[in-house]
This record gives C-alpha cells, structure tokens and sequence, in this order.
C-alpha cells in the first residue's frame, strides 16, 4: 500500500470513527450551537466536531508529508501547518469567542505565514505576499459564512477537494493529487454525522480548517504552477455569494458583519428547500463552475471565452435560485380559493 493511499485513509478513518470518543465529551462541556439570527436550525445541536476532521486531516497531511508520497512533499506540510493554526483559531472561537478586531488579525497572520510558505516553497516573487495573506484569511471567513445549512460544508470539501486532485492530475502536480484527496477524504467522512439523526455541527473549528486547508492548497498551487481557471472555477459559487451578499448588506445601510441569513443558500430553505436540498445545489452549482474552469484552462481563446461566459450563467442562476424557485413554488400552489 502506498504512502498516498494510507495518507487518505487515515483521513478518512479519523474523521469517521472519532466523533464516538468527541461527541460525548462536547455534551458534558456544553459545546451547543444555540439558535441566533443567523441559523437555519431551531434547537440547540452539538457543535466542535470538526476538530475531529482537523485531526483526521493534518493527520493525513502530515502521513503524506513525512513518507514522502510526492516529489513536492513539503508542500503538503505547508497545507498541514496552515490548516493545524486555521483548526485552532476556530476551536478558541468555539469555546470562547474572539472580538472581531482580534480574529481578523490572527485570521490575517495565518494568511500572511501561509502565504510566505508557500512563497519560500515554490520559489516565487514575495509580491505575493499581500494578496495571498488576504485571500487565505477572506476564505477563511467565507467557510465559515457558509457553513449554515447541514451538508454544504462536508460536501464543499468532498467536491473542491476532488476538483484539485483532479487539477493537479491534469497538470502533473502529484502532491495537489495527495491533498485534495486527503481534504476530500475527511469531510466526506464528516457527512454521515452532520446529516444523521443525532445530526452535529463542525463549528467554527471546521468551517475555519475548510476555508484554510483549500485556500492554502489552491494558493500553493497557483504559485506552484497550476493555471488559475483550474482553482477558482470550484470556489466560484462560494465567492459569489459571500460577495454579492456583502454587496447587499452594505448597500442597504446594515451592518455586514452582524449575524443574518440571507445568502442565497439560506434563503432557498425559505421557499422551501430542505438543507440537504439546497447544500446539494450549491455543490451541483460548484460542480458545474468547476468544470468551466477546467474547459478554459485547457481551451483556445475562444473556448476559454465561452467556458467562462458558461460559469459566469451558473453562478447568475444559483444567485437568482431564490427568487426562481420561489417563483415557482408559488405559480404551483395555485390562485387561493
């Protein structure tokens, strides 16, 4: 068995079977997600899970770092140390909470040292350094903005996990092959747990740890070599929503950074959709974009032009999902009697 495969399972196998030993141990502390105006659930749930897919996924990084399952290896380790720091952030959020000035600052620090990893591993230009920082620690915000509705992060990681693996298959990165799988691996793992009867919340200790680990793996790798259409096709359904929302928000005079539910993810449970319905079409959605991205990497001018025209249609329709599905549920139901 190869350095890759146990590296995989073993992310696999952690996120699964820790949750028995956690789960028990967060009751007992009182680790609750209780309902704000933020939330799609109603009772209070388990949250902090996700520190059992942090484990399961460092663990795997960390297998494949050391055993050398790449050429690139220590690229592995960068993604390893930047998810580990990300993971812990999150779990003093969960157990404490942080001011907002003080976790956008250490949110910033994570993304300025992961970004001079991956900048010192790869050789680049340290001009990348403010752009990098800024994108690890906005994506790092932007999982955790989404994670509202049971299901759309595990599949998040499970779907974008796959698509790098897929992208650094194509374009002979092997270690990007290793980390998508090994991220896909852990939060498929999570999904039986978040969609269960005794359902449970990653908190922010997950959500951060997914913005990080597939912001740092799409950073690395763009700096690595990989075409960008490769890496932002995936997260384009993401960036979309946290954007346009905070567009919204800020142009009807609200506070931006005050608890809501308005991303379109959210208001499709309120015309109907059940959380695992509308997770479902956010990852369709990615699914598709993702695919565009792939096309116009791998296309001639006029290809990537009607590639990017395609995403750009998806990501217009999953924003307008809302407003289209409302629509028809109403022209359903029929005039009242």
């Amino acid at each position: 068995m190869t350095t890759a495969v146990v590296a995989v399972l073993a992310a696999l196998l952690l996120s699964l079977l820790l949750p028995f030993a956690l789960i028990p141990l967060l009751k007992r502390l009182g680790v609750l997600d209780v309902p704000n105006e933020r939330s799609s659930h109603t009772r209070p749930v388990v949250r902090g899970v996700g520190i059992t897919v942090a484990v399961g996924l460092v663990a795997g990084l960390l297998i494949a770092g050391i055993g050398g399952a790449t050429d690139s290896s220590q690229l592995l380790l960068a993604v390893a140390a930047v998810a580990t720091a990300a993971a812990l952030l999150g779990w003093v959020e969960d157990f404490r909470g942080l001011s907002i000035r003080g976790r956008a600052a250490l949110q910033l620090g994570i993304g300025t040292g992961g970004t001079a990893l991956a900048i010192a591993l790869t050789d680049q230009t340290w001009w990348w350094l403010p752009l990098g920082a800024l994108a690890l620690a906005a994506y790092i915000n932007i999982a955790n903005f989404m994670d509202g509705v049971n299901g759309i992060s595990g599949l998040h990681g499970t779907a974008v996990g796959l698509m790098f693996a897929a992208a650094g298959a194509v374009t002979g990165h092997g270690w990007l092959v290793v980390g998508g799988a090994v991220v896909a691996a852990a939060f498929v793992a999570f999904l039986p747990w978040n969609l269960g009867r005794g359902n449970v919340f990653l908190g922010d200790v997950g959500s951060y740890l997914l913005g990080a680990s597939l912001a740092m793996l799409g950073l690395t790798a763009f700096l690595d070599g990989v075409p960008a259409e490769y890496l932002l096709g995936p997260v384009a359904i993401y960036l979309a929503d946290t954007l346009a929302t905070l567009l919204r928000r800020i142009s009807a005079g609200e506070r931006w950074y005050a608890p809501h539910r308005t991303h379109a993810y959210q208001r499709l449970t309120d015309v109907g959709f059940s959380h695992l319905q509308s997770a479902l079409l956010v990852t369709g959605c990615s699914l598709l974009t993702g695919f565009c991205g792939y096309l116009a990497a791998e296309s001639d001018l006029m290809g990537k032009a009607a590639a990017i025209v395609a995403g750009a249609a998806v990501v217009i329709f999953y924003l307008r999902s809302p407003v289209i599905f409302s629509r028809r549920s109403s022209n359903a139901a029929g005039p009242a009697a």
